[in-house]
């Protein structure tokens, strides 16, 4: 049974006002990229709504990535063989106990072989096509179908906080001293262990992050699968990357338009298309996503872009633009 619940939050204000006249006229609008539409979904929530909002998430994913698609399982106690390959994302609740779990392979007259592993939140079990999982007691899983196999070196399960071969690693969302960052598919073998191009993953705690964005050509899709969170988590997001970057056209009224803040909650599902800014904030604790694989090259900073603005405008106090201080002295490209 597919359960989900959604708030989504979208722009109605477009960029061509980033050129109104400084004579005191009213800007236009601020108006969103076509196919750029932020969706927070929360997993649980069993509605109409809710699953109206999911099949929505899951339209404009599959729409952009040909090949790919995903579903949410809110009680598995087995996912079927498929001919593409399934990337299983585990949601369980955090207060359960690790569940046992049996890989089933096929292998043609001599019968099924089966690989047996325990999976609990935030692991991740990698099913080639064929291959079928079967658990108990039953997990919440979101589940990717994919169209590429991973490699030999990408094993059934991947189990960050158990696998001596992952550990934390500094970078992208989190850059604080003693961050939690764990790496489970990457794009490059520098980065982690377990490479496969097809989608990426790494769980992750966001505290501080620098706001940036994945150029709609280039980029990537990515999701935030919330499994941890507080009152204080916050996710901001902009559909304006160009107006951002154009910090000499940028008015008062129009830098108040740019940002719009998502309240997070764990079990959470926030879909962030190509193109779309984004910084999480609060100590979000979030499987990150990305499909395709992460590109090196792909994530753009604006931070110092949202600096100059701030202070060609002098905003200060609330109505100053939101930046990460440690990002902003100067351009980011990772």
């Amino acid at each position: 049974m597919l359960l989900a619940s959604v708030t989504f939050t979208s722009c109605t204000t477009s960029e061509a006002g980033a050129e109104a006249e400084a004579d005191g006229s009213d800007p236009e609008p601020v108006s969103p990229q076509p196919r750029a539409e932020v969706v927070r979904a929360h997993l649980f929530d069993d509605d109409a709504n809710g699953q109206a909002a999911f099949a929505r998430v899951k339209e404009h994913f599959e729409a952009g990535n040909p090949g790919y698609s995903m579903e949410f399982l809110a009680a598995a106690t087995e996912i079927a063989a498929d001919a593409s390959s399934r990337i299983v994302f585990v949601q369980t609740p955090i207060e359960e106990a690790p569940a046992a779990a049996e890989i089933h392979t096929g292998s043609g007259t001599s019968g099924t072989e089966l690989r047996k592993t325990e999976l609990h939140v935030g692991d991740i079990a990698v099913l080639r096509p064929g291959e079928r999982l079967t658990v108990e007691p039953a997990i919440a899983a979101l589940v990717f179908d994919v169209p590429d196999a991973p490699g030999e070196n990408v094993p059934a399960a991947i189990r960050p906080d158990w696998d001596p071969d992952i550990t934390d690693v500094l970078g992208g969302c989190a850059t604080e001293t003693g961050a939690y960052r764990r790496i489970l598919l990457t794009w490059l073998k520098d980065n982690g262990p377990y490479t496969f191009h097809g989608l990426n993953a790494h769980r992750v705690r966001i505290t501080d992050s620098f706001t940036h964005y994945h150029p709609a050509d280039t980029g990537f899709d990515e999701f935030y699968l919330v499994q941890m969170s507080n009152d204080e988590d916050r996710i901001l997001t902009s559909y304006h990357a160009a107006a951002i970057e154009s910090p000499e056209t940028m008015t008062p009224e129009l830098a108040g338009q740019l940002f719009d803040v998502h309240d997070v909650r764990a079990g959470d599902l926030i879909y962030l298309p190509r193109g779309v800014i984004h910084r999480g904030l609060g100590g979000v604790l979030a499987q990150v996503i990305t499909v395709p694989g992460f590109r090196p090259g792909t994530e753009i900073g604006v931070d110092h872009h949202l600096l100059a603005i701030n202070e060609r405008l002098g905003l200060e106090g609330e109505e100053a633009l939101p930046y990460n201080v440690e990002a902003s002295t100067a351009a980011v490209v990772r």
